[in-house]
Parts: structure tokens; sequence; C-alpha cells
């Protein structure tokens, strides 16, 4: 039987998607330790995850959507350091091999995308697209599909990321506008 709070909390994040856990402990008035207390049952039981600092919805949990290695849109084996998970509304889930893929089955797919999760390229935390940081033209070659897209949980990882490695930081909504024409670009001058 789930407490007032746990039940406020699935309320939330059937709401929301995603809630950082420092949110939590404000809107519900209790420390992030009686947080991390309440959302364990819900992870245990598969209706959220852990991401770095919150949590996020997880749609569909039935053995009928387990997910393949293979990458959705060019049919590479996904590695789990690059993977962009892609989380349809009618809860079945896409991998791709890297963000290169994900941005642009996510752009194919369109108001079908209900949650889009990726791995931070520095610390491997696990997070929402919408709240993470792209960088696009780096030097380093991380041997995936090119133009290589990385990901980063703050700006500030992708910022001391360029000054190292070069490329240019964008967020969600502007990779997903730039990122088809800056394809276009990228095919006409080779």
């Amino acid at each position: 039987m789930l407490s007032e709070r746990q039940q406020l909390i699935r309320d939330m994040i059937l709401y929301r998607h995603n809630l950082k856990i420092s949110e939590l402990s404000q809107t519900l008035g209790v420390s992030e330790m009686t947080v991390h207390r309440d959302i364990k049952p819900l992870v245990e039981e598969g209706f959220i995850m852990k991401t770095y600092g919150g949590i996020t919805l997880v749609r569909d949990q039935s053995p009928q959507h387990v997910e393949d290695d293979d990458c959705v849109y060019c049919h590479r084996k996904c590695d789990e350091r690059l993977v962009y998970r892609i989380i349809l509304s009618n809860g079945k889930r896409e991998n791709a091999c890297c963000s290169h893929c994900g941005i642009l089955r996510h752009l194919q797919l369109g108001d079908e995308v209900a949650q889009a999760i990726c791995t931070d390229f520095l610390t491997g935390t696990t997070i929402s697209a919408h709240l993470a940081w792209f960088v696009i033209d780096t030097t380093v070659h991380i041997r995936c599909c090119q133009p290589q897209v990385l990901v980063f949980e703050t700006e500030e990882f992708a910022q001391n990321f360029v000054k190292g490695f070069g490329g240019r930081v964008n967020t969600f909504s502007e990779i997903m506008k730039s990122f088809p024409q800056y394809l276009q670009l990228s095919c006409r001058n080779s």
C-alpha cells in the first residue's frame, strides 16, 4: 500500500514525466533522504527509474517490449555509453546507437515520442534528452555515426568539453531545429 506522499509522487510523475529530487523535497516539505525512501518502492515496481538528481516515468514494462541491441535507425549494435532511448506514447521503446541516430529517429516520430532518455558522455548518468546539452563538431571520435553528437547533463560540462575538444553546444530544442539543416549542409560538402 502506497503512502499519501508516494501516491502524490506517482501522480506528479504521471503528469510531468520527469522530476528532480530537490523539487520533490521542497514540494512535499520533507528531506531529500525521505524522498529517496518514498521512491524506492516505485523504482522496485518499475513504475519510475532514477536519473541523475531525479526520477523519470517508465511507460511500459511488459515483456513484449524488450529492448533490442540494434539501433532502430542505422542498425548498428548499441553501446550503453551512447544509447538514446525513445519511449513512445503507446509504451513501446526504441533504442538508437547514439544521439545522432536518436535525434533523427525522434524527428521522424514527432508527437509519437513521449520520452527520450540519453546518457551523459562524461559521467554516464541517465538524463532526459529535453534537459540535456548536446555538442556537435568535436574533434573527439567515438567511432559511431557522423556527425557525432555528444550528450552532457549540464551546460557547464558541455562548455568545458568544448574548450578542450572543440565543437558547438546546443540545447535540446536548438538541436531538434538545427540538426536536419546541419546534415544537409554536411552532405553537400562531402
